[in-house]
């Protein structure tokens, strides 16, 4: 089986004139040769996030900060989709049964709907971001996912703002994030880094997932850790992953295709930091354990990346360019780093 990766990093490597904008690289396993593709993605679009087509591998799409791109060959080369307004977009979701129903997540904050694989495109008009907080950055939709055994029920995660609900297809959306600002009450909980207030922590969402084998139940990563709900968002309670790890800022959490009791967690000590680690749990989040033996994250983790056919594949991303991956469940590892200079990782996908 071939595998490609795929990586979107927002600075490039530096030329005579300095750094350069970002992009997308790809890289066949194996071969182990990252390879910037400059088929038709505009050199100064740094890239946000990446999906591959569940139907055909050689799909993949990528969103950038000048708007939604489509390759049907592997990456090689790549069309522009006609999102309405054409903004940044920052996350992808497919409908989990009919993967021709796409929906598209943006900075300014909004979502769109694609019926047709994502060829045209609608403005979900329902949807508003809370505005509880104001940030030194625009806010931006990290994180969209559906339930497995309800795929009308979307979750939307905002960074810096919370989650937003759907139980309708996105007609209509509600604010769930009033459990998540009641346990910033906390004092462990509370976090305050370029704002006024100290439920920043908790409303800087950066993923969320839900699995077939907990319907209703959403969990959650943020600034102050991993959470979970498991009244749809109604309430939210805190999974206390300190227990098992010395790291607790939490960038990305996934379900294993393969697995619906399986997650895997990036956790770091903050957004920039020299270390990060991967932890997966086998029970829903009852336990972790950490699997990344061999290997040293030199920065924050960001993103991580589960094989869709394989489940012994697993591989992420640091910050800082590093991605590593294993391909026996985490009983060996190995590092794949970007070209020199490529940094500010926010996307990766395999397939």
């Amino acid at each position: 089986m071939t595998t490609r990766l795929y990586a979107g990093a927002v600075v490039g490597p530096s030329k005579p004139h300095g750094a350069q904008p970002g992009g997308v690289y790809r890289l066949t396993v194996g071969e182990d040769r990252w390879q910037r593709c400059d088929g038709g993605l505009p050199a100064d679009a740094p890239g946000r996030c990446l999906a591959v087509d569940p139907r055909d591998r050689r799909v993949v799409y990528a969103g950038t900060e000048r708007g939604l791109y489509r390759s049907r060959d592997a990456g090689d080369t790549w069309t522009r989709l006609g999102l309405p307004d054409g903004g940044a977009v920052w996350s992808l979701l497919f409908h989990p049964t009919d993967p021709a129903v796409m929906y598209a997540g943006t900075a300014p904050p909004a979502v769109y709907r694609s019926a047709d694989g994502g060829e045209t495109w609608t403005a979900l008009t329902a949807f508003r971001a809370p505005q509880r907080v104001s940030m030194n950055f625009p806010c931006r939709l990290l994180r969209l996912a559906a339930d497995p055994s309800a795929p009308d029920e979307l979750y939307a995660g905002l960074e810096v703002d919370g989650v937003v609900r759907s139980l309708d297809g996105g007609m209509s959306w509600d604010d769930v994030s009033h459990g998540l600002v009641k346990l910033a009450e906390r004092p462990h909980l509370k976090s305050r880094i370029a704002s006024d207030t100290e439920i920043e922590g908790m409303m800087d969402t950066h993923a969320l997932c839900l699995s077939s084998a907990c319907p209703g139940t959403v969990f959650l990563a943020v600034r102050m850790g991993l959470f979970r709900s498991d009244d749809r968002g109604g309430s939210w309670a805190d999974m206390e992953v300190g227990r098992f790890s010395p790291l607790t800022y939490a960038r990305d959490v996934v379900v294993s295709p393969h697995d619906p009791t399986r997650l895997f967690a990036a956790l770091s000590p903050a957004a920039r930091s020299e270390a990060g680690t991967v932890y997966r749990s086998d029970d829903l989040g009852g336990s972790w354990r950490r699997i990344d033996h061999g290997v040293t994250a030199r920065s924050t983790l960001m993103k991580l990346a589960v094989h869709p056919e394989d489940p012994a594949q697993l591989y992420a991303a640091t910050r800082d360019g590093q991605v590593f991956g294993t391909a026996d469940g985490g009983a060996r590892w190995r590092e794949w780093r970007l070209p020199e200079g490529a940094t500010d990782v926010y996307a990766l996908a395999c397939a």
